[in-house]
């Protein structure tokens, strides 16, 4: 069981998504990091909640290793001000109800990976005086829509843009304030007693 589960939700190894993830894995003593698209699974759910597709091994192993997890890591590029396919598919088998999520008698929504945090890296290669006018929104699928859904609380995000024209010493000050951050969720979750349901 790894306290921390690092999500590496980029197609392609060689992003600074990437880097981000392998970054603050490495940071931590007891992490665990794992890229989606090294997985072996079917990111379709060719029958929604209709039907139970097989849960192929890659992604039983997944879901294990989000069960386990104390905190969660995703970190995450932006396309389309949404995320990628493959991390999306990832979460729509991977996350089930009545398994991560419920809805009680009275019809209202209820997490059951409570006891858990969560933190959200996204790059992007919008600047900063354009975000007003283009924001993200969709993101919020995956903060509050899926992450806080379930039960992860609190759901912290950091933002690294514009990636596009970006110089070596601004990649590497945003990889420093990676290091940063899993530090202080190191401190943070090693003062938490042990919390984790499911």
């Amino acid at each position: 069981m790894s306290a921390v589960l690092v999500l590496d939700g980029h197609p392609n190894p060689d992003s600074l998504s990437a880097a981000i993830a392998r970054t603050y894995a490495d940071r931590c003593a007891d992490a665990r990091l794992l890229a989606v698209r090294d997985l072996d699974f079917d990111g379709h759910m060719r029958f929604g909640y209709t039907q139970q597709m097989p849960i192929e091994p890659d992604l039983a192993k997944a879901r294990r290793a989000i069960r386990e997890a104390q905190h969660l890591v995703v970190t995450t590029p932006v396309w389309w001000r949404s995320t990628p396919a493959m991390l999306k598919g990832f979460l729509d088998r991977a996350l089930l109800p009545k398994e991560d999520y419920q809805y009680t008698k009275r019809g209202l929504p209820e997490g059951l990976l409570t006891g858990r945090s969560a933190r959200v890296f996204i790059t992007a290669d919008t600047p900063r005086a354009l975000q007003p006018m283009m924001p993200d929104s969709r993101l919020r699928s995956l903060t509050h829509g899926t992450l806080a859904f379930c039960g992860f609380k609190p759901v912290r995000v950091t933002r690294f843009a514009p990636v596009k024209g970006s110089t070596a010493q601004r990649r590497e000050e945003w990889i420093a304030t990676v290091r940063r951050l899993a530090d202080e969720d190191t401190i943070r979750l090693t003062q938490l007693a042990p919390s984790v349901t499911h």
